[in-house]
C-alpha cells in the first residue's frame, strides 16, 4: 500500500539541471547542502538550506544546482495535507523539520504501520503545516524579451546593467519595458532586481559566506548599506534572519 509521504534523496554535482516536469504528489523540496534554483512557467525562486519549496501536485518546474546539492525531497499525498497551499510557497525549515527530513529519507518507502518511519513523517506533516512562509518569489514575464532579460539577471544577479542598457539588449525600448515589468509582474524593474538581490543574499549567507563580502558581489556599497535594504525587506538582521538554521548535521 503506498504511504501518504515518500522520502528520497539525491546527489547533484554543481551545474546540475533538472528539465520542467511534474509529480501526482506534492512535493517538499529540500537541500541539506547547496542552493536550488526553480522555476515555473510563473515564478522562481533561490532556495537555499534554510528554507525548503513546497510544489503543489502536477506544476511544472525546473531546478538548477549551484554547489554540490544534497537534495531531499518528500512526496505527499494530497488527502495526507489538504491544507497544503496551491500555488508554489518557500518555507523557513526549523531544526527540527531539518533533522526529520534527514531521519525520512533513511526510512524505507514503505515503512511500517505504527513503525518509527510512520510517526516521523506523521511529525514532518506537522512541522510542515506550522512553519512560517517565506516572501523571496520571484514572478516571471511570459513576454519574450522581458522573459529573456529577467533569464540574464536570475543567471547574474549582481550583473549592474541598467534599465537603458538591458532595454538595448533585449531589442525594446526602456519605457516599453517599464510598461511590461508592472503589467506582467507588478514590480518595477528596480524592486524585481532587489527581491532577486535579496533571494540570492540570503542563499549566499545561508552557506556560510560573509555579510560583506555578500553586499560587495551584490554591487551595495557597504555592508551596512546591504543590512539596512535587508531589515527594510525583511524586518530583522541577516544574522537573526538566519540564526533558525541551527548547527550543521552529520547527515549533511
Amino acid at each position: 500500500m503506498r504511504r501518504p509521504v515518500a522520502a528520497m534523496a539525491k546527489e547533484f554535482p554543481d551545474g546540475a539541471y533538472v528539465a520542467p516536469h511534474s509529480h501526482p504528489r506534492a512535493q517538499l523540496l529540500f537541500a541539506a547542502r547547496g542552493v536550488m534554483r526553480l522555476a515555473t512557467p510563473a515564478e522562481a525562486w533561490i532556495v537555499p538550506p534554510l528554507r525548503a519549496v513546497v510544489i503543489p501536485a502536477g506544476t511544472e518546474h525546473e531546478i538548477r544546482m549551484s554547489g554540490r546539492v544534497a537534495m531531499r525531497t518528500l512526496y505527499i499525498a494530497r488527502e495526507a495535507a489538504p491544507w497544503l497551499p496551491e500555488r508554489c510557497a518557500v518555507i523557513e525549515v526549523s531544526p527540527l523539520l531539518r533533522e526529520l527530513i534527514l531521519v525520512a529519507v533513511e526510512e524505507p518507502v514503505e515503512y511500517e504501520r505504527g513503525s518509527r518511519g510512520e510517526l516521523v513523517m506523521e511529525l514532518i506533516l506537522r512541522e510542515v503545516r506550522a512553519a512560517a512562509s517565506v516572501p523571496l518569489h520571484l514572478p516571471l514575464p511570459r513576454e519574450p524579451r522581458l522573459r529573456a532579460l529577467c533569464a540574464a539577471l536570475l543567471a547574474d544577479p549582481a550583473s549592474p546593467g541598467t534599465l537603458d542598457e538591458w532595454a538595448a539588449r533585449v531589442g525594446a525600448s526602456s519605457r516599453t519595458l517599464v510598461r511590461l515589468f508592472r503589467r506582467e509582474t507588478g514590480l518595477s524593474f528596480a524592486l524585481w532586481r532587489q527581491q532577486l538581490r535579496l533571494a540570492e543574499a540570503v542563499s549566499q549567507l545561508a552557506c556560510g559566506r560573509a555579510v560583506g563580502l555578500v553586499a560587495e558581489e551584490l554591487g551595495y556599497r557597504s555592508a551596512s548599506a546591504f543590512a539596512a535594504m535587508f531589515r527594510r525587506a525583511l524586518g530583522t538582521t541577516p544574522k537573526r534572519y538566519l540564526a533558525p538554521a541551527g548547527p550543521p548535521s552529520r547527515r549533511d
